[in-house]
């Protein structure tokens, strides 16, 4: 059956909840890397769309400064996107109204409520979907071959580095850190770990620097 090559790549992922089979639920969300810049929209509607070169950026600055100053007045503004208004926060515990003053409240962030057209146009999907060739989670770390196999790619240099790491392994940071953390312990560890400025070094043990 050949393999399907449009739609949206996704990912999947483990849940830290887990199923009747005692193994993690998993969920779904689109694969890193599909990212479209503003400049490709810019270029994209000046050249599909009709527009001046620049103008979609100029509408978009003209927007952005008009609506953060109602916004930072307190107004909930509505566009065809949706609607923004400021998040507010509380300082402190209070229980009476009549203590709270100006001083009390600080801004918090921003609060966007998407329209119905708006969502109805980014849910439109007509070629379905498709999973990446990604490992899913991090489900490669219970590989030992691909563990091994990226621990020897880091250590040409003599040590691994949790950075160095991630990349031959594909684990995510802390995934990568806890791994090469658990070689280092144990009756017979196989690492041993020097804090060098801001990063550690992993060296094998039988290279272990002296105290």
């Amino acid at each position: 059956m050949p393999r399907k090559t449009d739609g949206i790549e996704i990912e999947i992922h483990p849940r830290p909840t887990k199923g009747e089979d005692g193994k993690p639920l998993l969920y779904v969300r689109p694969a890193k890397g599909r990212k479209r810049s503003f400049k490709y929209l810019d270029d994209y509607c000046t050249k599909y769309r009709g527009v001046r070169p620049g103008e979609i950026q100029q509408v978009f600055d003209v927007v952005m400064e008009t609506v953060g100053r109602w916004v930072s007045d307190g107004y909930r503004v509505e566009t065809p996107f949706g609607s923004f208004a400021p998040k507010l926060k509380l300082l402190g515990e209070h229980t009476d109204p009549k203590t709270i003053t100006g001083r009390d409240i600080v801004y918090a962030g921003l609060e966007f409520i998407p329209s119905k057209d708006f969502v109805k146009e980014c849910g439109r999907n007509p070629e379905g979907y498709r999973k990446s060739d990604a490992p899913v989670g991090n489900s490669q770390m219970h590989d030992p071959k691909a563990m091994d196999a990226a621990l020897q790619q880091c250590m040409k240099l003599g040590y691994a580095t949790v950075p160095e790491f991630m990349i031959f392994s594909g684990l995510k940071r802390d995934s990568a850190k806890t791994y090469l953390d658990s070689l280092c312990q144990g009756e017979h560890p196989r690492l041993w770990k020097v804090r060098e400025s801001r990063r550690w070094l992993y060296f094998p043990k039988k290279q272990a620097p002296k105290k």
